[in-house]
């Protein structure tokens, strides 16, 4: 399984070429790079930029494992107002076409929200009314991820949806495309289940794989550094293995305060030591 770090590991100001270099020379094999409303990777992205990208990413020898995004928790593709939902969804178009042009065949989506524990200006949307919208709009952008050939991978997430891997399972299915996957979060499900028995239901559905740690104790403030928390990470690689997972193992980690760039090391080392128990 290949080593990734998410972008947002990296200190503010940092540039996707020095993202990029940084990550290589810290030993990881792959790279996430996330999708804003401005910037280099944003609505704003031309070609000629991230094909520029691309050849410097092939320069320094490392793959860029997706594209990830934070504006989904703002414009809710399950928001009340369709405003909301129409930005939420050109920027998953957005990403699509972004992720063709820099080679690689995943995104990460947040499906919607009922709520927002840490954003309730967000409001409160009723469950069976957020499952259709987030199933309305999901029948749309199938056939922009189907025409990109690009898998939109959902993410288990803190956002009173797909509470179960039975869930989220069966909502991937009812598309009955290659293109709608899975985006695992390992840490995301701890506090509420096992991340083993997540991979074991969810299975080839699995596009990508978020690697955070979560310590139980702490409730909503639980996540911690790697090989730090709860997750028995025997068991998931365990899992991973059984289901024939071969893909990226993203770390999703933000910078230290003090010496932002030591995470870095930290957790490709951690990633090292996870990756050989399996």
């Amino acid at each position: 399984m290949k080593k990734g770090i998410n972008q947002w590991a990296f200190s503010a100001g940092t540039t996707v070429s020095q993202a990029i270099r940084k990550a290589k020379q810290a030993g990881f094999d792959s790279i996430e790079l996330c999708f804003e409303e401005k910037g280099e990777i944003s609505f704003d992205s031309k070609p000629d930029m991230l094909s520029r990208i691309v050849s410097e990413a092939g320069s320094v020898g490392i793959e860029i494992a997706s594209v990830a995004t934070g504006i989904l928790w703002r414009h809710s593709l399950t928001s009340d107002d369709p405003a909301l939902r129409d930005k939420g969804k050109q920027a998953v178009k957005a990403m699509l076409k972004i992720a063709r042009e820099l080679g690689t065949d995943a995104i990460l989506v947040v499906p919607g929200a009922t709520m927002v524990p840490w954003m309730p200006e967000a409001g409160v949307v009723p469950y069976e009314t957020a499952l259709q919208r987030a199933r309305d709009a999901m029948g749309e952008l199938v056939k922009d991820a189907e025409k990109a050939r690009v898998v939109i991978g959902l993410e288990n997430v803190w956002n009173g949806m797909f509470l179960s891997p039975l869930e989220l399972r069966d909502f991937v299915d009812s598309f009955g495309s290659e293109y709608v996957g899975a985006y695992f979060d390992v840490g995301n499900c701890v506090l509420t289940g096992r991340p083993e028995d997540w991979i074991h239901i969810l299975g080839s559905r699995i596009t990508r794989v978020h690697m955070k740690d979560f310590r139980i104790a702490a409730g909503m403030h639980g996540f911690v550094g790697l090989l730090e928390g709860d997750v028995n990470w025997q068991a998931v690689m365990a899992a991973l293995k059984e289901i024939g997972y071969n893909g990226h193992l993203i770390a999703e980690l933000g910078p230290y305060k003090y010496a932002p760039d030591v995470v870095l090391d930290h957790v490709s080392r951690s990633l090292d030591a996870i990756r050989a128990m399996g």
